[in-house]
């Protein structure tokens, strides 16, 4: 039932706060005149709720006409001028609209906005055809705080990773994918948790005080409802539907824009990112320089920085930084998706709830790629860079091996994989996203720190490990069954070596089969056997292909990462040349050999650590000192990661560094040259099968038609670019190790 509320004549109840009458007066009689004579209406009969600014010529009451002040109204400077955007040029002043309790800043235009209330208003702000744009007392602005006297049960949490909210996290303004992951990743630490909410109700105002703004240069035209809402200045905002509890964090350098029909209803929107067409966000954050478009349904996520989306639905995730989401039949629900991510059309990547609570839940590292029409049964875990062909796979996954390809098989049940697939058959791919997303990246501030290399510490990790379960599972090759080993034997590779190591295996202790199972992968590169991982799919397992050649090449490009990062630390010392005494200065460095991808920035588990026990000691107070804490193991990061270097050198040969000699060094640079190599020309050969092939051509009429349409190889900027590189890093290698290879 409605509520009448009967008004009084006395406006002493009405007044504004003081600091705000600054350079203010009331109106004179003659200016009351003018705007009574416009069609103008106060609540106050004697206009002595609205204050101008009292400097001459500020005030033209002219270019107010049929407006209706109610509360109190402060005016910023009304003069003869006008406010351009695009092809949209109308006179300053306030224009058919109603204002209650309302600040303007100087040359704003207010025309055809039906309800104004509780709002302060920047300078140069143009509000244009508006139904409702309004602020309650107690609002928050999408972030996860309480007012005074507001129950528990209000606070707005998003539940990201899992359906059941287990993982929820508060969102706030400087929110970023590293503060959502640990807060999502780590709840068994209760005490965290806590620190967490602390963190983020940290001297925020709680008194029920609150007003909407809009800061200066910001553009609204043609909305329904705006409620509840702090937008940034210079934001762009056209058409839409409803905007309820949301910030819209916008400045100059970063300009932030919402477009027709659009809904966003709690949550927090970055700098520089674009809402079009349709799309819905509901109990979100959107990270800097995203794209919402075409219909998207992004509820319960957070999104990272440098994201796509659109024509799909996305509920319940944590989508870390450089996702690609755009067909319309693709879902993705209760994932933590580590980014540099695409997921194709008709993929439907959900829980199913084939537990006993809707609680199922996806993690996948980075470079997850699943093909089209991909579904997969929860749970399942995705290593980096990993590539799923179509098909519905029945059965939980927990696949290992980075940069691998994954596909289903309806006949034996087993996925089947292929370890270092990318590396083997589409290296073009990897040495693209090299370029590709730091191209990509159009953030003017750069809060979250993102690694975009395939080759980082935790694609590195990832690689240590499969090798030796590579080792593990063709020891148990070796020592299978006969019949077992005949069925899983493609092809004998050269000469008898397959039956002298399996022979060695048969005889082995169980200490020594590990190692014979290690020098035949060295020394038999060409034998082709599959091996079985009963750890990869659950009831069925893998059968794991091509895993000697994969061993080889995970292992060169261990050692292209070695070399990469030993030249950026050594550019870092100033230096070209590598010396024995740098390898010395390296090692005392600490060492970290267990990395976490942090939202994108990777740093080391000991890290990690000393930030909880930072947090939970209250060393420190708010999210700030977090991140100030993520950027100094940024400015670390190469350090640590060379030092990485190092102990996998040593790993890779067996030995301490002190004890390599000319002939390993060249046998390193030959394997490093090798990819490098194999980088470019993986991707010329690439690009040339558009022009050679020829299902690509019968589309076009004749060569010059292609040519005008997908471009000329020789002029590809890409792979100019790669060129220009490849060369670069080889003369650099070339150096790098040049006094080491000429040791004795």
């Amino acid at each position: 039932m409605l509520k009448v509320n009967v008004l009084s004549d006395d406006f002493k109840d009405a007044l504004p706060p003081e600091e705000l009458l600054v350079n203010k007066r009331h109106l004179t009689p003659s200016e009351i005149y003018v705007l009574i004579q416009n069609r103008n209406i106060s609540s106050d009969s004697d206009w002595q709720n609205v204050y101008v600014c009292d400097g001459e010529g500020e005030f033209n009451p002219s270019q107010i006409v049929q407006s209706e002040f109610s509360g109190w109204v402060i005016l910023g400077k009304i003069r003869k001028a006008t406010l351009k955007f695009h092809d949209l040029e109308l006179k300053t002043g306030v224009f058919y609209s109603h204002l209650e309790n309302c600040i303007t800043g100087d040359d704003c235009v207010i025309k055809n906005v039906s309800f104004a209330s509780n709002y302060h208003i920047g300078n140069r702000v143009m509000l244009f055809n508006i139904q409702e744009i309004s602020c309650t007392c107690h609002s928050k602005f999408g972030e996860g705080l309480l007012k005074e006297g507001e129950p528990e049960k209000n606070r707005i949490w998003i539940g990201a990773g899992n359906e059941n909210d287990r993982r929820a996290v508060l969102p706030f303004t400087e929110m970023i994918p590293a503060d959502a992951y640990f807060w999502s990743r780590y709840r068994d630490d209760e005490e965290l948790m806590k620190r967490f909410v602390e963190l983020t109700e940290y001297q925020k105002d709680k008194r029920n005080n609150t007003h909407g703004i809009i800061e200066d240069d910001c553009v609204i035209k043609n909305c329904t409802l705006i409620k509840d809402v702090k937008i940034g200045s210079c934001a762009y905002i056209k058409g839409a539907f409803k905007l309820k509890n949301i910030t819209v964090l916008s400045s100059e350098d970063e300009p932030s824009q919402i477009g027709e029909g659009v809904e966003m209803v709690n949550g927090i929107m970055g700098y520089g990112s674009h809402v079009f067409y349709q799309a819905i966000a509901v109990r979100f954050i959107i990270g800097r320089n995203c794209q919402l478009k075409y219909g998207a349904r992004l509820l319960n996520s957070v999104l990272g920085d440098n994201s796509v989306v659109s024509c799909c639905e996305l509920l319940n995730n944590l989508i870390y930084p450089f996702h690609e989401q755009h067909h319309n039949s693709s879902f993705l629900i209760a994932a933590t998706v580590m980014g540099q991510s695409n997921i194709a059309s008709a993929a439907t990547i959900g829980s199913n709830h084939n537990s006993r609570s809707p609680d199922g839940e996806m993690l996948a590292g980075r470079g997850f790629w699943p093909g089209l029409c991909s579904d997969f049964k929860y749970d399942s875990r995705f290593a980096s860079f990993v590539l799923v062909a179509k098909g519905s796979y029945e059965y939980e996954l927990n696949i290992t091996y980075p940069f691998s390809l994954v596909a289903s098989d309806k006949k034996d049940k087993a996925v089947h994989i292929i370890p270092a697939y990318w590396f083997l058959y589409n290296m073009f791919a990897i040495v693209r996203n090299k370029y590709k997303f730091r191209n990509r990246d159009r953030r003017v501030i750069k809060i979250q720190n993102i690694e975009t290399n395939p080759f980082a510490p935790d694609t590195v990790q990832e690689i240590l490990t499969v090798l030796d379960r590579i080792i593990e599972l063709t020891a148990r090759y070796l020592k299978s069954p006969e019949d077992v080993f005949q069925k899983m034997t493609l092809d004998k590779g050269e000469g008898n070596i397959l039956y002298e190591y399996r022979k060695k295996a048969l005889e082995a202790s169980e200490e020594d089969v590990f190692k014979t199972a290690k020098d035949f992968l060295h020394h038999n590169k060409s034998a082709e056997f599959i091996l079985s991982d009963d750890r990869c799919q659950k009831k069925y397992g893998a059968l794991i292909y091509k895993a000697a050649r994969a061993y080889k090449e995970y292992r060169r490009v261990l050692k292209y990462f070695i070399a990469e990062t030993f030249m950026q630390w050594i550019e870092s010392q100033n230096k070209e040349i590598l010396e024995q005494e740098d390898l010395e200065v390296l090692a005392s460095i600490p060492l970290y050999k267990n990395w976490v991808n942090a939202g994108g920035q990777v740093m080391p588990e000991e890290k990690v650590k000393d930030l909880f026990f930072k947090i939970k000691s209250s060393a420190f107070k708010n999210w700030q000192d977090v991140h100030s804490f993520y950027n100094d193991c940024q400015k670390n990061y190469l350090a640590y990661k060379a030092r990485y270097c190092l102990y996998i050198l040593e790993f890779l040969y067996s030995r301490p560094v002190q004890d390599f000699d000319s002939a390993l060094y060249r046998d390193f640079m030959q394997d490093v040259a090798y990819v490098s190599m194999n980088m470019y020309e993986s991707s010329v050969a690439s690009r040339e099968k558009d022009y050679t092939d020829f299902f690509r051509s019968i589309t076009f009429r004749n060569f010059k038609e292609k040519e005008a349409v997908i471009g000329s190889l020789s002029e590809n900027s890409f792979l100019m670019e790669l060129k220009d590189a490849t060369s670069v890093f080889d003369s650099s290698l070339e150096k790098l190790f040049r006094n080491l290879v000429s040791k004795k």
